[in-house]
């Protein structure tokens, strides 16, 4: 008996920012995760981990093709996208043919000059391998899914919770999925209704009550019904600036697009409906502190959003530790700020010296002014961290050249590379720990729920300058046109924009 032909796997996954943050180049993804061809089965995390599990149960063979991916940021430069989406295709040209193509990507990429990522890098993976072998791509639920993602997938399969706990169980499920196809016992008919509904992640769990939650579960309430094979509900990610972003549903039913365009768009529609309901309340810097000192204990978390790293910000921002010492708040407090001259002049003051330095705003100036700080450098490191868990589990994250500097009872984490935050692991790697302290800084807008679950006493979300912010309403989009939510609270006549994958 012959054997069947192999699924080629590959990913190139990051989430990019066009409101501010840096360049994301090949020396991002190096720094993060970045290995071709056989060494991808060597330390495989993720949704990638979980394709080739499903793949070695089901006794198929694997094309390995490239697997990078990097801390979010500003869009990739055009020349790191030539050399890994050629490298990507070149691999996958030398293996056809292939019984068909498992893609881990993010949904959000940007590339200079092109916009969309994920529906460039599967127009042309479709390209390669021809209209009947099957493509399938995993996703995180903050997709930026675009009609060229859509026509040039058979499937698209999502994360599902948020938190992000699930990306090992989704490359499974995208595994099963195309598995299923190649075998003919499913063909996928797929589509997508979206709304243009531009909000943060606060509000946007997936657990618990909440407005996003809800979606979540009405849409995955109708899974495995009708010959429904798979449901996904996205938040986009409101830091790009393309055409036509939104969020909504996504249905893959088993060769029925009729079906599959209907529950997509009530997924769509309860989504529009909570619109309001998906941003946060949020608070000046001084209100803020002003509040988490009346808390009985500690920690209280003051959520600067507006300078998320996972986001694609830079990370420098210093408006929080500026009100922060403003206040003179005098209690134990840790505060992160990505800075690598900074972080280079404690390393060269060495451990227990007093230092003057500026700090901040030097990656990404557009959003405030430096802050000059006199302080003690407590503590050096060269920055590795392990993560616990998320998207890069078991693997280790780089913050490059780091210092712990002391200005009073501020404990400010000064790191050389910005890092996505899953939990409080680089606090930890340097010996911060928040139950120590009274407020700790935090700048991601869901994580922290997770962090510091069982420890905080409280946690408010700031309105402070920079390209991640809560809420959408003063960001000038050049790209998306109006209307959309919140620059208008009303669409009279909305129907969701609807588009599917058939046919080809």
């Amino acid at each position: 008996m012959t054997a069947a032909p192999p699924v080629a796997v590959g990913s190139i996954f990051t989430e990019c920012n066009h409101l501010g943050g840096t360049p994301t180049d090949l020396e991002c993804f190096a720094r993060q995760e970045l290995t071709r061809g056989p060494q991808i089965f060597e330390n495989p995390s993720g949704a990638v981990a979980g394709m080739l599990e499903v793949l070695r149960e089901r006794r198929y063979g694997v094309a390995p093709l490239l697997v990078a991916s990097a801390c979010p940021g500003g869009p990739v430069t055009a020349d790191c996208y030539r050399v890994l989406k050629s490298e990507l295709l070149d691999r996958l040209t030398a293996a056809v043919p292939v019984g068909g193509v498992l893609l881990a990507l993010h949904g959000s990429a940007a590339v200079e000059g092109l916009g969309d990522l994920e529906g460039d890098l599967l127009q042309s993976v479709r390209a390669r391998v021809g209209p009947g072998v099957p493509v399938v791509a995993t996703l995180d639920l903050h997709a930026h899914v675009t009609e060229s993602m859509v026509r040039s997938a058979d499937a698209l399969v999502a994360w599902e919770t948020y938190p992000h706990r699930d990306a090992l169980t989704t490359g499974r499920r995208g595994a099963r999925l195309l598995l299923d196809t190649v075998e003919g016992k499913i063909r996928p008919a797929m589509a997508l209704a979206k709304v243009p509904v531009l909000v943060s992640g606060v509000h946007g769990h997936t657990e618990g009550p909440g407005p996003f939650a809800d979606v979540m579960r009405f849409a995955k309430s109708l899974e495995g019904e009708g010959g429904v094979v798979s449901t996904s509900a996205f938040l986009v990610h409101p830091y790009l600036d393309l055409p036509d972003m939104g969020g909504g549903g996504l249905v893959v039913t088993d060769g029925d697009p009729d079906t599959a365009v209907a529950l997509a768009t009530e997924i769509a529609r309860r989504y529009w409906e909570r619109r309001f309901d998906l941003d946060p309340p949020i608070h000046s810097p001084a209100e803020a502190i002003a509040r988490g000192l009346a808390v009985d204990g500690g920690p209280v978390l003051l959520v600067e959003t507006a300078d998320c790293c996972g986001g694609g910000a830079a990370g420098d921002s210093v408006h929080a530790l500026r009100a922060l010492l403003d206040a003179k708040v005098g209690v134990p407090t840790l505060v992160p700020v990505v800075d690598p001259e900074a972080a280079a002049r404690c390393h060269r003051a060495g451990v227990g010296q007093e230092v003057t330095l500026t700090l901040g705003f030097r990656l990404d100036p557009r959003w405030g002014q430096p802050l000059t700080v006199t302080g003690r450098v407590a503590r050096l490191s060269g920055g590795t961290f392990r993560y616990t868990g998320g998207i890069w589990s078991g693997q280790d994250g780089d913050m490059g050249p780091s210092a712990v500097l002391s200005v009073g009872g501020v404990h400010v984490l000064v790191t050389t590379h910005a890092t996505y935050d899953w939990a409080d692991e680089q606090f930890q790697s340097v010996g911060l720990h928040a139950r120590d302290a009274k407020f700790v800084v935090v700048k991601n807008p869901m994580n922290y729920r997770l962090a510091y679950a069982g420890v905080s006493r409280a946690a408010f979300v700031l309105d402070t300058p920079g390209p991640t912010p809560a809420v959408m309403r003063k960001v000038a989009y050049r790209n998306l046109a109006r209307p959309y939510y919140p620059a208008d609270r009303d669409i009279p006549g909305l129907v969701p924009r609807v588009h599917t994958n058939s046919p080809r």
